[in-house]
């Protein structure tokens, strides 16, 4: 799928507000915030590929406004090679942005897979992963989808012709 819609819907959605701009990467993925009070922030997603723009959005959007300010967000990354520690701690963190990124994927009508991103480390329980990201996901649309999330998750839906997903439809899934 191309990635040029999402661009369009991300600047749509957030660019008057947020000053942010999602830009596809020839690398690896990073937010860039602005070097200046009149710079743009960056969303750089990896490889021009779909479904790291989607990731990425998910990251921006439970970012609170402190962590905009930060390079990265100003998490820490363990590249692949994480041992069992390190990979509880990686995917503990990315629970929620992967349920973000999932809603995204349904609401523009392209499969998902949940990214373990260990494939020199320890051996990942990808099915105990999956469970709970489907569970964060269920949640989100029973509780409450966070409010940037929401807005261009429903501006996926209504480009891509996408019915809103239903918690109940996620049993299993995945």
């Amino acid at each position: 799928m191309s990635y040029q819609p999402l661009i369009k819907l991300f600047s749509e959605c957030f660019y008057a507000r947020y000053r942010t701009r999602l830009v596809a990467g020839d690398d690896e993925p990073l937010y860039r915030p602005a070097s200046n009070a009149d710079g743009d922030h960056q969303i750089i997603f990896a490889h021009g590929f779909f479904a790291s723009a989607l990731h990425e959005i998910a990251h921006w959007c439970i970012a609170g406004e402190q962590r905009r300010l930060l390079e990265d967000y100003g998490y820490w990354y363990e590249p692949d090679g994480r041992n069992a520690q390190q990979q509880a701690q990686f995917e503990q963190v990315e629970v929620k942005p992967q349920a973000l990124e999932w809603l995204f994927s349904l609401c523009a009508g392209v499969p998902f897979q949940v990214s373990v991103d260990n494939l020199n480390g320890v051996a990942v329980d990808r099915a105990a992963f999956t469970a709970k990201v489907r569970a964060q996901l269920q949640c989100y649309l029973r509780e409450g989808v966070p409010a940037r999330a929401e807005r261009f998750a429903r501006a996926l839906a209504n480009y891509y012709q996408q019915p809103w997903p239903q918690a109940e439809q996620l049993r299993g899934a995945a």
